[in-house]
């Protein structure tokens, strides 16, 4: 397994693996299917060269065949009161690839990426209540909980409580 930013040239794959974990797993994401699957490659194109913002990342987990296992972003604020910030965005792992790994070696990957970014102090993330496996991991590379989000996105009518986590650098 390699990890890597991902660019332009895995766009359509990156876009496919997202689509299928939107979803595969609806509440665990801010964002939606029926949102995201109506934007065109470009957005996506844009999303992998940052949009933008040069301290932004998309990494992808891939085996030897180069498949992506899994995905995790990197957002910093670009606003100069908080561009001590970033965020960690849209971590997934392929259900087949589950259990080995994958997960903590991205997130891992993400904290030395901020670590390595000037003047970033702290990466924060939210995880949807109920995702046990998700927090655990998120624990595990020592993201502490700071607050919790009452009806943080609503998905199918259904109210979704997001757990606030925090890493310092």
């Amino acid at each position: 397994m390699i990890v890597r930013p991902l660019g332009p040239e895995d766009a359509r794959q990156y876009r496919e693996f997202r689509l299928q974990a939107l979803r595969d797993s609806p509440s665990a994401f801010t964002s939606s299917y029926e949102e995201e699957v109506e934007k065109p490659l470009e957005f996506t194109i844009d999303r992998l060269l940052g949009g933008g913002r040069p301290k932004d990342v998309t990494l992808g987990a891939l085996d030897d065949d180069g498949q992506l296992l899994g995905i995790a972003g990197m957002t910093v604020e670009p606003r100069r009161q908080v561009q001590h910030k970033a965020t960690l965005f849209g971590m997934a792992v392929a259900p087949a690839a589950a259990g080995r790994g994958i997960g903590k070696t991205l997130v891992t990957a993400i904290v030395e990426q901020g670590a390595a970014t000037d003047g970033l102090l702290q990466i924060g993330l939210t995880v949807s209540e109920g995702n046990e496996r998700a927090e655990r991991l998120y624990r595990s590379c020592g993201f502490e909980e700071w607050g919790r989000e009452p009806q943080a996105v609503i998905v199918g009518r259904q109210p979704v409580v997001k757990i606030h986590m925090l890493r310092f650098l």
